[in-house]
């Protein structure tokens, strides 16, 4: 399978004009629709059928002896089929970028999406999946049911905290890696860029302390990987304050949140915590007043990673902090996922691993800081996802982590 551009002029597109009455059509005068015209992807096969031999190898009879072999030796599914080189992109719609529960129909344009960048960054094949239920235990089996045709799934755009008991129970029941990358994708990128500003201001991470604006997805994965990694402490605030033991209107999640962070003990509001906190780390919208970012310790970083619209603005960010990135393509420090997801699946696929251990996803965030090497800059602390050192640097940890946690099978 190939993700290709889907050329908008094209006779087979044509026939379609997605509008009515002789209104004009949208990519008329909007190169984005252009774009999409009759999707981003195609299938693509690897192998000729010019004539009847290559037919009767590809189709019947040749393919029967392939899949008797299979049937007698399961695990030849992997050398013997796409099985082991392609990803299932999985979403309800529930959670699409910054446009929420929009349904799994117009969540398919960012799965494609999602997908062609697999194949442009990773050399990995992903196919879009867009589940018509929401269903917790329904997703998990749709998914399970789903499995035996691809090496993993990668979970997107689900809401929380549905996203985290689907994975869980995905991974239970799955000897393939599961990722959910809002989860995972977003706080690998984030701890890269994090060491690198720590060894720019030439301090570890144990003598930082951050705070993280949003208990959801992204939140709470950033949160969990940043105490792995070894962070003097991290709050993590909602949308009423700190997330703390004291609260009694904590979810499971955040109870667990609340256990393995915070302890200093901090409470009250996001802007109360910021006092003298050493980083900000951005996950959920909203915007921080710029008296609060002013509290800050002096030589902070701001990583304010909301889509459009930063929790901090750039401009006023710069006035207070040493390091700033946010999630955005028009300012320097991009945190963006795609640094990440197709390294870790092809370094993952390459071992044919049966999960992504939390040790996978640390060293692929010290590969990614360690691409950046000798020209670290306050406005360069994470590369480019056009950086062609990114993905091999990211699949190699990958796969050497894997084999040294006893995950990989080959």
């Amino acid at each position: 399978m190939a993700a290709e551009i889907v050329n908008p002029r094209s006779e087979s597109a044509a026939d379609h004009t997605g509008h009515e009455g002789g209104a004009e059509p949208l990519d008329s005068f909007d190169p984005a629709f252009a774009l999409h015209r009759g999707g981003k992807m195609a299938v693509q096969a690897t192998v000729p059928v010019r004539d009847k031999d290559d037919l009767s190898l590809a189709y019947t009879p040749g393919v029967a002896k392939v899949c008797s072999a299979i049937a007698e030796q399961p695990e030849l599914v992997h050398d013997y089929t796409w099985k082991s080189s392609v990803v299932a992109v999985v979403t309800d719609g529930t959670a699409v970028l910054g446009l929420g529960d929009i349904g799994p129909e117009a969540s398919l344009p960012v799965m494609e999406g999602k997908a062609i960048l697999f194949k442009q960054f990773g050399g990995v094949d992903a196919v879009p999946i867009a589940l018509n239920c929401t269903d917790v235990d329904e997703i998990v089996e749709t998914v399970v049911r789903l499995a035996p045709s691809f090496g993993g799934v990668n979970l997107e755009d689900i809401s929380a905290p549905r996203c985290f008991e689907i994975e869980r129970k995905l991974q239970e029941r799955l000897d393939i890696p599961v990722f959910h990358d809002d989860q995972h994708g977003t706080a690998v990128v984030t701890l890269a860029a994090l060491r690198n500003a720590a060894r720019l201001s030439k301090r570890a991470l144990g003598e930082l302390r951050a705070v993280i604006s949003g208990a959801g997805a992204a939140g709470v994965a950033i949160a969990k990987m940043l105490v792995e990694a070894g962070i003097g402490d991290v709050a993590v605030a909602d949308r009423k304050g700190v997330v703390s033991a004291d609260r009694g209107d904590l979810t499971a999640v955040k109870r667990e949140l609340a256990g393995f962070t915070n302890k200093a003990g901090i409470s009250g509001s996001l802007e109360a915590a910021l006092a003298g906190a050493d980083v900000f780390i951005g996950v959920s919208g909203g915007t921080v007043p710029e008296d609060a970012v002013a509290s800050m310790a002096e030589g902070a970083f701001v990583f304010a990673m909301a889509n459009p619209n930063p929790e901090v603005h750039p401009e006023v960010a710069h006035k207070y902090a040493a390091v700033v990135a946010t999630g955005r393509s028009d300012f320097p420090n991009q945190i963006n996922n795609v640094l990440a997801f197709p390294g870790i699946f092809a370094g993952a696929l390459q071992v044919r691993a049966s999960r992504i251990t939390e040790g996978m996803k640390l060293a692929a965030a010290e590969a990614l800081a360690g691409v950046v090497g000798d020209d670290l800059a306050a406005d360069y602390v994470i590369p480019s996802p056009f950086d062609e050192r990114v993905a091999p640097a990211v699949t190699a940890a990958v796969a050497a982590a894997a084999r040294a946690e006893g995950v990989a099978r080959r």
